[in-house]
Order: structure tokens, then C-alpha cells, then sequence
């Protein structure tokens, strides 16, 4: 016998969704949303949100955002999202990290760079810390020129360039990415000071630039191979990236 599908009034979403106004229109920010975790052999629990923009001058009531739901298309689209550990808004002292998405790094565990190295490690930090935020910017990959302009510029390294020549021979500037939404969540979520996980001065400078509330940053070095080491020198020697002092 087919048990009848249990009614739940949408209503319940409304808390769930929180509004924030911007210069350009409104970023809608869901959650919290209970996230278990595998990290390495234990589950830890996150929070979860995903926000979305809506540019222009639009209703942005709950009944509103509910009825344009299916026709924005949004699975055609990237979305960014932030997972949360311990007590994010009120802890006295919390780490982030702003972690651009890599297709090819994150899901497929490819060793041509250390992207998925860095997701792992920066929500291991994150935990051993006790409070934190890791940023997952949908669309910042290859640097913000997107995933089918980076398989051309990964064939264009086959051939000899780096990773910055390879962006700039295909039109791009080496680093396309904004922070700016990602920014807009983070002071909706905390006020109080964070540590940023980079080796990257461009994000420390994007943060404090912005009026964010950063004290200082830590390094995040790890997982160097053949496969990548001219890609890290790279970053060190035209994206100015801090030095790690790693070896092969």
C-alpha cells in the first residue's frame, strides 16, 4: 500500500532564506543545512549554505523567489556555497578559506595542480581549529575564465606554455575572479575577525580591500609532485603567491 505523501507547508523555507540588498540587486542566502562529512575516516558535521543573485529591481518577498524558481534555470547555471564548522557567527577567533572550484582537481583528483589537495586539507583545518568557513566559488574556475576555456589553455601548457601565458594567449588576464559576492555572505554570516587559509596575497588584499574584518592569513602547502611543480612555481613567480618552501 502506497503511504500518502506527508504535506509540508513551504512556509517553513521562509526562515531559512535570508535577504541581503546590494548595490546591483539582492543575494538570497539559504540555510543552515545539516551537512555530514567524510573527513579522512571520521564524519564531521558542517553547515551548509548556497546563496544566489538576482540583479535589477526585483520582488524578492519568500512567495516571490518561490514562483521564479522554475524558470530561472538554474541547473544550467553555477552556484556558489559555504560550509560551516562550530560556532561561526560568535566564536571569538575563526578560520576561512576561499576556495575557487577545479573541476579537474576536486572531483577527478587530477595531480596537474593542488586544488583538491587544498579543499581536504583547509576543512581539516577548519576542524582542528574548531570554528570556520570554507568558500566554494563556483565560478572562479581556471582562475575565472571557466571550464571550457581552461581545457584549452591545459592543451596549450601540453604544448609548453605555463599556466599564466596559456590564460593570457587565449585573452584572459591571468586572474579574472571576483570575491565580491563571496564577501557579501561572509559579513552576513560574521562580523567578528577571521584568519584567511591562502597562499595567495591577491585574496588577502580582496578581503581587507573590502572593509572585511581579516587579521592575518596562514599557509596552505602540500601534495607537490612532478605532475605540478612547474604549475606552483609559476604561481610563486608571475601570480606572486607566497612561497612555501616545499621539495620534490
Amino acid at each position: 500500500m502506497i503511504e500518502a505523501v506527508q504535506e509540508i507547508p513551504l512556509d517553513s523555507l521562509k526562515e531559512k532564506i535570508k535577504v541581503v540588498p546590494y548595490d546591483k540587486g539582492v543575494t538570497y542566502i539559504v540555510g543552515p543545512i545539516n551537512l555530514p562529512v567524510q573527513l579522512d575516516d571520521e564524519t564531521v558535521f558542517f553547515k551548509w549554505y548556497c546563496w544566489l543573485n538576482e540583479e535589477g529591481e526585483v520582488d524578492s518577498s519568500f512567495e516571490a523567489i518561490l514562483k521564479r524558481l522554475p524558470t530561472i534555470q538554474l541547473a544550467s547555471q553555477q552556484q556558489s556555497s559555504v560550509i560551516v564548522y562550530g560556532d561561526f557567527e560568535s566564536e571569538e577567533s575563526a578560520l576561512i578559506r576561499m576556495h575557487s572550484i577545479c573541476h579537474t582537481g576536486d572531483i577527478f583528483g587530477s595531480k596537474r595542480c593542488d586544488c583538491g589537495y587544498q579543499l581536504k586539507q583547509s576543512l581539516r583545518m577548519i576542524k582542528e581549529h574548531g570554528t570556520g568557513a570554507l568558500f566554494y566559488l563556483a565560478n572562479h574556475e581556471g582562475r575565472g575564465i571557466g571550464l571550457f576555456s581552461k581545457a584549452l589553455a591545459y592543451l596549450l601548457q601540453e604544448e609548453g606554455l605555463d599556466t599564466v601565458d596559456a590564460n593570457e594567449r587565449l585573452g584572459f588576464a591571468d586572474d579574472a575572479r571576483s570575491y565580491d559576492e563571496a564577501l557579501r555572505v561572509l559579513k552576513a554570516l560574521r562580523q567578528l575577525p577571521v584568519t584567511l587559509i591562502t597562499n595567495n596575497p591577491h585574496k588577502l588584499e580582496a578581503l581587507q580591500d573590502s572593509g572585511a574584518n581579516v587579521v592575518g592569513r596562514i599557509p596552505l602547502w602540500g601534495d607537490v609532485s612532478s605532475y605540478n611543480q612547474r604549475y606552483l612555481e609559476t604561481k610563486m613567480e608571475k601570480a606572486g603567491h607566497f612561497r612555501g618552501g616545499y621539495s620534490i
